[in-house]
């Protein structure tokens, strides 16, 4: 962590004049934002919008002042053009270098030095501006934002909204456009509720105010014709009014400014190199290395690339600060403005100014400073063939794989530029790239680099670890592609035992995505000889978590327990780096799909325990991946929703996540199905027509399921016909056994919607694949429940529904067990049986439990029909809150913050985030202060035993 960051973030920037002029209606708005703010009523975020020299900067100046006199506490920083790999450094800097610092540098270190830093530094500011923010309001305001680096512009996609229920303004400042990150920045900020706020030129009334403040005389006719080359910006008016002073242009008198001459301005870059020819030669140089290598510099190494000692270089220093170009001190030297840097780099030749950079990178990687702070340098002073700049960019790549992926990706497409196509190493370079580009969200990206590099000559070995590179990337995308470099890749001559085993691992896994299990099967065989004969664990774990895979669609439910079990031991005895495919997310699966879904989530809480303790964020989300689909297996919605959220909102963090983001989304539907929430389902519905143009079988299954679902939901038999229909050719696939969704629990709501489309030729067929699984499973009571669930649907079986009512209870499948209730409390109640009021009561209390809104209203319209009206149940809140909510809310509502009671609860922040956000949403409230009123209202109304009953 640097201890210096000079420039306009340290709010050091030159301010022109001593009042603002122009800018009342933005600075209303600004002050209704702190107003806000210092009441405690909540987050705010105004994005100021303007030119460059627009005075976006000395509006930010101009808030910090007002929030200082209002007691609210400032924290500034900006972005750097040439600081743009330096890990969230705006925001740390900002927050560190405050008079009140947020962070401990200590433990910015210690997260630094661990894995998924970038992940664990965001929890880190978050759990500090949570804290500071509870005692004083707060406002943050950057500079620059085109130019922040990745991670920052991640942090300020987050940590806005997961803050907006405390004191906590942002005010952020960037130039219209920007890369397209910045873009989606800004547009995620304004969706989330941000406030934009336009910088426009100055109007004529208020550029005649600027000149007469610098000039302190009545501006006459001809000086304010001048005036207008500036365009209505601040700073090209400012240097266009001084420069004229300097050139002798401008006459006051008797309190009047004129033109002299009747000369004009000359032009701003024009103005620059003007003042740069009436310095000294040395001074000349000083400022065009400062203006080459970056908006500030230590006068220290600019004295050794300069070949002076630094006494030596003081009156070229004093003379540059004389200019009113630059600013500073002993120590350091800095631009005043980036407009001015950037038109005394122009007139610098390309070739000096790429020799100058490769001085200044040698000079500061002598002086200790990391290779990602002199990335941008080295890239910009290096020529192809440059081997000390690839490896510096190596190096730099390697430090932000887990920080900043798509930096990390950048760099390594640097180095790649920059290597010769004869290097040795060239290979691995290639190979590195895809696996970031990967990592970074860019696979098609990294398929394209990689066709692109087969089309050159490599080696054997090296062509192996691109087509394995392609092959994972691949396989988030088009099995098919995968599958077909592993095959090319194991067609190659003299390939090393490892290297095979792994292609051969690999492929096993994309055939078994693919839906290709008869192949996949095939080549498990030789796949597991291969991995003992290189006694490479990492695919000897690979293909016997396939084999599982197999064994589960083939009904083999006991068998595929076991494999699973025996690829987790073998992973157990790899480092985390080697594991191709993660096998204990399948084991819960697995273990969930026989009816012991809370004995899944007991294993999947241990690892997630463990990666939360360990500071391993990918897995964290691996975890919370799994556990959301467990949740909603065991009836847990509220959570399960959270926690589907939670995964979705670490893609900032982590990126992309794919087959993650799917069950999140999976679950988040099924989420809304059950609760008959309509803009849920809308949602679902688009993402279920993404999932089945997937290449990956699965995907398309998952897709075409969720579609019947959202489909049945608004009564359509003709889309569920299509949905179920395309599900069918996708099971056709997997296995001629298969009729239905490959979660057996789903057997019977499978079969209800498709007889309510009418569609009893799939009801049979999905009847009969029910059967065929719990007759070769008799030892897994929930298979057999479901069975004789989805068979007594047909034919309003009542021994049949009894039974699968007998056999569900004590199951963990709370929904399953829920819907057999329903529908024997149904068929009883039409038989005017008075015992279907018990079962369709207990069906109640579990749907109510689940916080299955939907399912609830349908029971208790079966309940009314029979004369029977039901109060709140036990899992029903006055306050309209799940238990999991009032659990949040009340420790949140003592004080806590959303770490601390991710802690207390044993949930990630991002859960807790979730349910918080729900919870204000639902009460009508936006921040804390609010929702401990409302609590205590509450309190008051109801014993506390009461709430949550």
């Amino acid at each position: 962590m640097r201890d210096f960051r000079g420039g306009k973030e340290q709010g050091r920037s030159w301010t022109p004049v001593a009042r603002i002029r122009g800018r009342d209606r933005e600075l209303s708005r600004i002050r209704e934002s702190l107003h806000r703010v210092k009441e405690f009523h909540g987050g705010e975020v105004i994005v100021l919008e303007g030119s460059p020299g627009s005075g976006k900067t000395r509006l930010l100046d101009e808030a910090c002042a007002l929030a200082r006199e209002d007691g609210i506490r400032v924290f500034r920083g900006g972005g750097d053009p040439d600081g743009q790999f330096v890990t969230m450094a705006p925001l740390l800097d900002a927050l560190l270098a405050s008079e009140w610092p947020v962070l401990d540098r200590g433990v910015l270190r210690s997260i630094a030095a661990g894995p998924d830093q970038r992940f664990w530094v965001l929890q880190e500011v978050q759990d500090r501006l949570e804290r500071s923010a509870l005692e004083h309001p707060m406002l943050i305001a950057i500079d620059d934002v085109q130019w922040c680096d990745e991670a920052t512009l991640a942090a300020l996609r987050a940590l806005p909204g997961r803050l907006s229920s405390y004191a906590v303004m942002w005010l952020l400042a960037a130039r219209p456009g920007g890369t397209a990150e910045v873009q989606d920045t800004i547009r995620r900020l304004r969706r989330g509720g941000a406030r934009t706020v336009t910088v426009p030129p100055l109007e004529d009334e208020a550029v005649a105010e600027v000149v007469e403040d610098l000039l302190e005389a009545a501006a006459g006719a001809d000086v304010l014709e001048a005036a207008e080359r500036a365009e209505g910006r601040p700073l090209l008016l400012v240097e266009l009014v001084r420069g004229l002073q300097e050139e002798g242009a401008i006459a006051i008198e008797g309190g009047r400014a004129r033109l002299v001459g009747g000369r004009m301005p000359l032009r701003f870059r024009d103005s620059i190199e003007q003042r740069l020819q009436h310095v000294s030669a040395t001074t000349r140089e000083l400022i065009q290395i400062t203006a080459a290598l970056g908006r500030e510099f230590p006068i220290g190494q600019l004295a050794e690339l300069m070949s002076r000692r630094p006494t030596d270089l003081a009156p070229a220093v004093e003379e540059a600060l004389e200019t009113d170009l630059m600013e500073g001190d002993h120590r350091q030297i800095a631009f005043r403005h980036d407009l001015i840097r950037e038109a005394v780099e122009a007139s610098l030749p390309t070739a000096v100014r790429r020799a100058l950079l490769r001085r200044a990178a040698e000079l500061q990687l002598r002086h200790g400073v990391p290779e990602t702070e002199i990335a941008a340098m080295v890239i910009e002073g290096a020529e192809r063939g440059d081997r000390w700049a690839v490896s510096v960019l190596r190096r730099a790549a390697g430090d932000l794989t887990t920080g900043s992926p798509s930096s990390a990706a950048q760099m390594s497409q640097a180095a790649l530029a920059l290597t010769s196509e004869d290097t040795t190493d060239r290979g691995a370079l290639i190979a590195e790239t895809i696996r970031l580009l990967w990592l970074s969200g860019r696979a098609a990206e990294a398929r394209a680099l990689g066709d692109s590099a087969l089309e050159g000559l490599l080696a054997p070995e090296a062509e192996a670890q691109v087509r394995l590179g392609l092959a994972m990337v691949s396989s988030q995308h088009s099995f098919a592609e995968a599958v077909h470099q592993c095959r090319v890749g194991l067609d190659l001559p003299g390939l090393p035992a490892v290297m095979r085993a792994r292609l051969l691992a690999v492929l096993c896994l994309v055939l078994a995505n693919a839906g290709e299990l008869e192949e996949a099967e095939r080549t498990l065989g030789p796949a597991l000889s291969a991995a003992h004969e290189a006694g490479d664990l990492a695919a000897e774990a690979t293909v016997l978590s396939i084999d599982s895979v197999v064994r589960f669609f083939h009904f083999d439910m006991a068998g595929a327990l076991e494999l699973i079990e025996e690829s987790v031991e073998v992973t157990g005895r790899l480092p985390g780096a080697d594991v191709l495919w993660l096998p204990h997310p399948w084991r819960s699966m697995v273990l969930s799909a026989v009816g012991e879904a809370d004995r899944a989530i007991e294993l999947v809480d241990g690892h997630l325990r463990e990666a939360l303790k360990n500071g391993e964020a990918s897995l964290t989300r691996l975890w919370l991946m799994g556990r959301c689909r467990l949740l909603l297996d065991a009836g847990r919605l509220s959570d399960a929703q959270a926690e589907a959220e939670a995964v979705l909102s670490m893609v900032d963090e982590l990126g992309p996540g794919n087959y993650a983001d799917a069950t999140a989304q999976y679950t988040l539907g099924r989420v809304a199905w059950h609760r008959g929430d309509q803009s849920g389902l809308r949602e679902a519905a688009e993402h279920a027509r993404r999932m089945t143009g997937d290449d990956a079988v699965l995907m398309q299954l998952i897709g075409s399921w969720l579609g019947a679902l959202v489909a049945d939901s608004g009564g359509d038999a003709d889309a569920v016909a299509r949905c179920t229909e395309q599900a069918a050719r996708f099971f056709d696939r997997l296995g001629p056994s298969l009729a239905s969704p490959e979660d057996p629990m789903d057997e019977p709501l499978y079969v209800r919607i498709v007889l309510r489309a009418g569609l009893t030729d799939r009801a049979e067929a999905a009847a009969r694949t029910a059967e065929r699984r719990a007759a070769a499973n008799p030892e897994f009571p929930a298979l057999s429940a479901a069975a004789a669930h989805a068979r007594g649907l047909i034919t309003d079986d009542l021994p049949l529904l009894r039974r699968a009512v007998e056999l569900y209870d004590g199951t963990s499948r709370r929904l399953a067990y829920g819907a057999a209730l329903e529908d024997l409390g149904r068929v009883l109640a039409a038989r005017q049986d008075a015992e279907a009021v018990a079962h369709l009561d207990k069906a109640l209390e579990l749907f109510a439990g689940a916080g299955a809104d939907r399912d609830v209203d349908r029971v208790r319209h079966l309940l009314r029909e029979l004369g029977v009206r039901r109060g709140p149940t036990e899992g029903e809140s006055r306050l309209g809150l799940t238990p999991a909510e009032l659990k949040v809310v009340r420790l949140i509502s003592q004080g806590a913050t959303n770490r601390a009671v991710a802690e207390a609860l044993f949930l990630s922040p991002h859960t807790v985030s979730s349910h918080l956000r729900h919870a204000f949403t639902k009460l009508g409230i936006s921040s804390r202060v609010e929702l401990a009123r409302v609590l205590a209202a509450h309190e008051a109304a109801e014993p506390p035993e009461g709430v949550g009953r």
